[in-house]
């Protein structure tokens, strides 16, 4: 599985967010602290938004905050909010394949997502030690 550069982004934003739990975040803070281009953010800000991920604050004091505690929050939900999980395009829909019902790999990629996806829902923004909001995978 290739994470791509927009979920990468989202789980710097996400991972910033929780190590200020409880405190709104403006983007250009968002933006500078956990190393995401500004021009990004607000369309990954809303799509993390509409995952029920992260919450938007308007006026003069808003800005961003998780909209749930670190601990509930899981890296699955965030990948999800931007990318889906696949291995092989079979594995996402074996509509999408016409050899899915007879392919003796088709099983093999359906055990890797699900593993993939268990790990993923396992690990949560709490688990999360760090100095910085940058997650090392870009």
């Amino acid at each position: 599985m290739r994470i791509k550069r927009e979920t990468d982004y989202a789980i710097r934003c996400v991972n910033y967010l929780a190590m200020r739990h409880g405190q709104i975040a403006v983007i250009g803070d968002i933006s500078k602290n956990a190393f995401v281009p500004r021009k990004f953010l607000a369309k990954i800000l809303q799509k993390l938004a509409r995952a029920g991920i992260v919450t938007s604050h308007r006026g003069v004091k808003g800005g961003f905050e998780l909209a749930r505690g670190p601990s509930l929050i899981n890296f699955l939900e965030v990948i999800e909010a931007i990318q889906p999980v696949e291995m092989n395009v079979c594995a996402l829909d074996d509509r999408l394949c016409a050899l899915s019902d007879t392919c003796a790999v088709h099983p093999v990629w359906i055990e890797v997502r699900e593993e993939v996806r268990r790990v993923l829902a396992k690990r949560n923004f709490a688990h999360i030690k760090t100095a910085g909001a940058g997650t090392g995978t870009g």
